[in-house]
């Protein structure tokens, strides 16, 4: 039957998410801040979701240890995760735009990159990287709210994987205590679940459910 046309396929959201809803998703811009296990299954939710611009922020290859939880293939190990994840979501969702920055953000260049985003997902596994995000995010942006991570390795119950609001601006999902490095490490089941807490954090607020 061949790819479906971008009118079918918003039609087929519309029918699914409401007419406002859908227009609110779609009109939104979301930044991507990591492509790992998080980020990478944010993005597909999101894609399948219809917004309509994914921007993408990672700086690293994909490794043949990332593909248990994250949403590559195997022939795409070596490639640079922007362009190796911008190839799956054109696959999944055709119309969606994609911004890719094959960069490692740090407090000189994050604001720059983010700039064009309505929220910003945080999706590092590195603690320093998490902090420096949100307090460019928290306090050089105003008006964008922040998605991010915390807990979500291990073998531990689905259900300690919860989301908080912590401020106005600032969400957290994950259980808020397991650690990659202690016995299990990252399991793709609770990875993903951490990543649909978030991704449906960010369509809620899309659609102005801010309350958790």
């Amino acid at each position: 039957m061949g790819i479906p046309s971008g009118e079918s396929m918003l039609s087929a959201l519309v029918a699914r998410h409401g007419e406002e809803n859908q227009r609110a998703i779609s009109a939104a811009t979301v930044a991507i801040c990591g492509l790992g296990g998080i980020g990478s299954n944010v993005a597909v939710a999101l894609a399948r979701a219809g917004v309509g611009t994914l921007i993408l922020i990672d700086f690293d290859r994909v490794d043949v240890t990332n593909l248990h939880r994250q949403q590559y293939k195997a022939a795409q190990v070596g490639e640079f995760k922007t362009e190796a994840l911008r190839a799956n979501l054109s696959e999944i969702a055709p119309y969606l735009n994609v911004v890719t920055h094959c960069v490692k953000l740090d407090e000189d260049n994050a604001e720059k990159y983010l700039a064009g985003a309505d929220v910003v997902c945080e999706a590092f596994d590195n603690a320093e990287c998490k902090a420096m995000l949100a307090e460019c995010v928290l306090s050089r942006f105003k008006d964008k709210p922040l998605v991010a991570c915390s807990g979500m390795a291990g073998f531990g119950s689905v259900n300690d994987i919860k989301t908080r609001r912590i401020s106005s601006r600032f969400y957290l999902s994950g259980d808020g205590r397991s650690d990659v490095n202690d016995g299990i490490g990252l399991v793709s089941s609770r990875v993903m679940l951490c990543a649909a807490h978030q991704a449906h954090t960010i369509l809620r607020i899309l659609t102005g459910q801010t309350e958790v």
